[in-house]
């Protein structure tokens, strides 16, 4: 470290400059010059002041550099901030029982103010870096030799007596600003030194709690249950209460205005799913489709949209906030809890109704009980009462919920760690283990909610998927009802392994074991492997797959979102949303795919390597596949055929159903499915009905006999086609005689009809030229 005055070290000649007196100037006389100055280099006054003019700018300079800018400013707020931090943490650990999710808490802030004090232990050192550079700058003056010849001419000196005045004033407010913030940066890295000592201290006091609150019946906390003899007096409890909630009060606004960007983050998001869940119930009741959505059988939705957005919110928060205060994680526990009473509220059945309410009151106690920072006899009691009423809950009463549920899978594994969980509690408790035995009690608690909540969470996603699906549809035209459970059934099985897993770490949070879990994964997962030249860690390999998995789950239901339906058949069929569908899956592919090897993290000669690889499988078998790939990327982008279209190839003919990379599906008239290889449709004649427009010129072959002229025979049958709805008028239908002889006509009939209904609309107009030309009492046969 710097000590103070440092400044007082600089070159002596500067100093002697700078405090010499005038008058010491005088006493010395000139000697007389008696060579020649002609080869001699000489020195003009205008070269004194350009080295006074240089000294003067260095000392200027480190004034300015050796003042704190903005930053620096800013560093010493977050240095007194983190005493704010500190101070709250060292109070909240004296002053509060051993709560495992405090503690936990507690060991993730020590840990990022340990980091925070390392950063601003650098950056103070920094600082006191550049002020020996400043210094370094006045030592260099020494090299100046005009300055230095100036300086030891002493008649010379008298002439600049001003200019050196200046240069005076200069090095005197320079030495003391630096001096000033010299000892401002020696006294905030004596306080980082001794905050880092507390922050050490503090984490072998919060990680020798969390060891105690492991899995084991040694070392116990309390005395055995049979032997207490003493209990909190009442006095003592209401102390402790107030206590408790003053320290939880302060750690849950320290933690929210740590994580309130996060908070305010997903708050706006939830605020966008409603707006937008809200936009599309809103597009449906005005044009009087909101009575279909009891067909859809939503549960959920039709009960409001904030309450359902707020499920989808809270989950989410109790996930993404796992080293959250006892009290603010509680307090997201009940709030959810709340709103999920109101999403039940006559929906369920009076026993379920009251069951659940039974296990939120239970859950409200042991919140209450979690409020003591000493635990006492009474207390100790009331735990185990509560973990009975949890066993005999979770043998008669939880069948109720089951049934209820969406998921009910799941809800059998809930249930046996409910009970078992409960019993351990019981257990731990009797023999001195309070904290381990709160522990279990609250991750009992919260499984079991937890998984309601999420099979809740379930449900309304899936609603707010079909309400997207049924919108956009509506839009298009297309009121038809689809199998709106067949696509939920497809659709929930990517989001119970999300949910599976946002259950899972929430129960491994509870238990204090996610951490370890989460490193020991991480190692697993990070471990360098190598074969022959290649290293790969299964981390990767496993991002990789979990990309590609991802990457054909969106080109899979990204259709869904667009309102498109794998079993629709509608004649008015958008093709252009199809093609730009196709464009988008192929993209996500291609995207997904790139994603994923970036990811694996392979070198790219290793990754030349495993293309030319590839170029040798496809010169021996891969052909055909690669063959129909580029097959299908050009029938995407050059449209000979798209999905909804009646073609014809070789001796098949169908609708085409969907469109993909390698093969294109067809839809018989006799309701078989054609696959056909992408490949294929290129190199073969492809007969397309469909691709201009839908329509299709079909004949009719007519004979009439009877007495009539050929104009009151095309009056008849012009009045005949305008009464069809299904014909297109606006192309001109044709009629064209093959005979004619007295009193019998041979006619062939051709008109524009819709290609999806071509024999319904031939069959349709046959009869009403019948009944017309029956009413004229003429012969009809075709």
């Amino acid at each position: 470290m710097f000590q103070k005055r440092n400044f007082l070290h600089l070159p002596a000649v500067l100093i002697i400059l700078f405090f010499a007196s005038a008058a010491s100037s005088q006493t010395t006389s000139p000697k007389k010059e008696t060579r020649s100055k002609l080869f001699e280099e000489t020195t003009t006054d205008s070269d004194y002041l350009i080295a006074i003019e240089k000294a003067g700018e260095v000392m200027e300079s480190a004034y300015n550099d050796a003042d704190f800018d903005s930053a620096s400013h800013h560093l010493f707020g977050e240095i007194k901030r983190t005493q704010g931090k500190l101070d709250l943490i060292l109070t909240s650990l004296k002053g509060a029982n051993p709560n495992v999710r405090n503690q936990q808490m507690y060991h993730t802030v020590l840990k990022e103010l340990q980091l925070q004090l390392d950063e601003q232990n650098t950056a103070i050192n920094l600082r006191n870096e550049n002020l020996e550079k400043i210094k370094a700058r006045f030592i260099e003056l020494r090299k100046d030799k005009t300055l230095m010849g100036l300086l030891k001419d002493t008649i010379r000196r008298k002439q600049f007596k001003k200019e050196f005045a200046n240069l005076k004033k200069r090095y005197l407010a320079t030495d003391s600003l630096m001096t000033k913030n010299q000892g401002i940066l020696n006294a905030k890295k004596r306080l980082t030194v001794q905050r880092k000592i507390a922050v050490s201290n503090a984490l072998i006091t919060v990680e020798n709690n969390l060891e105690k609150s492991g899995i084991s019946m040694l070392h116990k906390e309390y005395p055995f249950l049979w032997s207490v003899n003493e209990s909190i007096p009442k006095k003592a409890i209401k102390h402790n209460i107030g206590a408790k909630i003053v320290i939880e009060e302060s750690v849950s606004e320290y933690y929210l205005s740590y994580r309130i960007g996060g908070l305010i983050t997903l708050l706006f998001f939830m605020g966008l799913l409603g707006w937008y869940i809200s936009r599309n119930l809103k597009f449906l009741k005005t044009n009087g489709y909101t009575d279909n959505l009891s067909l859809f059988k939503f549960k959920y939705l039709n009960r409001g949209v904030i309450v359902p957005v707020g499920v989808i919110g809270l989950s989410i928060a109790v996930v993404s906030n796992l080293y959250a205060p006892a009290l603010f994680l509680e307090l997201l526990q009940l709030l959810l809890l709340g709103f999920l009473t109101v999403l039940f509220k006559n929906q369920w059945s009076n026993v379920s109704m009251k069951n659940w309410i039974f296990l939120l009151g239970l859950f409200f106690a042991l919140c209450f009980l979690d409020l003591f920072i000493e635990i006492g006899f009474l207390q100790r009691c009331a735990f185990i009462f509560i973990n009975i009423c949890g066993i005999r809950y979770g043998l008669v009463q939880i069948k109720s919920l089951k049934e209820q549920l969406y998921i009910k899978g799941f809800f059998k594994w809930a249930s046996i760690i409910f009970i078992g969980l409960n019993g351990l509690s019981i257990l731990y408790n009797l023999f001195g283990r309070v904290s381990l035995s709160n522990m279990l009690s609250l991750t009992a608690f919260i499984s079991l909610t937890q998984i309601v909540a999420l099979s809740v969470l379930l449900k309304i996603i899936l609603e707010i998927i079909i309400l997207q699906i049924y919108t956009t549809r509506i839009k298009r035209g297309f009121e038809k009802i689809f199998d709106h459970e067949n696509l939920s059934d497809t659709l929930k099985k990517p989001f119970i392994i999300v949910i599976s897993y946002m259950w899972l770490v929430v129960i491994a949070s509870n238990l204090n074991i996610w951490e370890s879990l989460h490193s020991s994964l991480g190692s697993l997962l990070s471990h360098p492997n190598t074969i022959g030249s290649i290293t790969f860690t299964l981390g990767n390999i496993v991002l990789f797959f979990i990309i590609i998995w991802v990457a054909h789950l969106l080109q899979k239901y990204v259709a869904y979102f667009f309102g498109e339906i794998d079993d629709e058949n509608e004649e008015n069929i958008n093709k252009r949303q199809h093609s730009k569908l196709l464009i988008t899956r192929l993209l996500v592919l291609i995207g997904g795919y790139l994603l994923a090897v970036a990811a694996s993290g392979m070198p790219l000669d290793k990754l030349s390597i495993l293309l030319g690889a590839l170029g040798v499988g496809v010169g021996l078998g891969l052909q055909n596949v690669v063959n129909n790939f580029v097959s299908g990327v050009i029938l995407i982008f050059d449209k000979p055929i798209q999905v909804g279209d009646v073609i014809e190839i070789s001796d098949e003919s169908g609708r085409v159903k969907s469109m993909g990379l390698r093969t294109t599906k067809i839809n018989a008239p006799n309701g078989a499915e054609i696959i056909i290889p992408n490949g294929n449709l290129l190199s073969q004649n492809i007969t397309n009905w469909t691709y201009t427009d839908n329509f299709k010129l079909v004949e009719i072959s007519i004979e009439i006999n009877g007495d009539t002229t050929p104009d009151n025979i095309n009056a008849i049958i012009m009045e005949a086609l305008t009464s069809v709805t299904l014909i297109n008028m606006e192309k001109t239908p044709q009629i064209y005689y093959s005979a004619i002889s007295e009193g019998k006509y041979k006619i062939l009939v051709k008109f524009w009809c819709s290609i999806y209904r071509t024999e319904e609309t031939v069959s349709n107009t046959r009869q009403v030229l019948f009944s017309n030309f029956k009413a004229k009492g003429l012969t009809f046969s075709a």
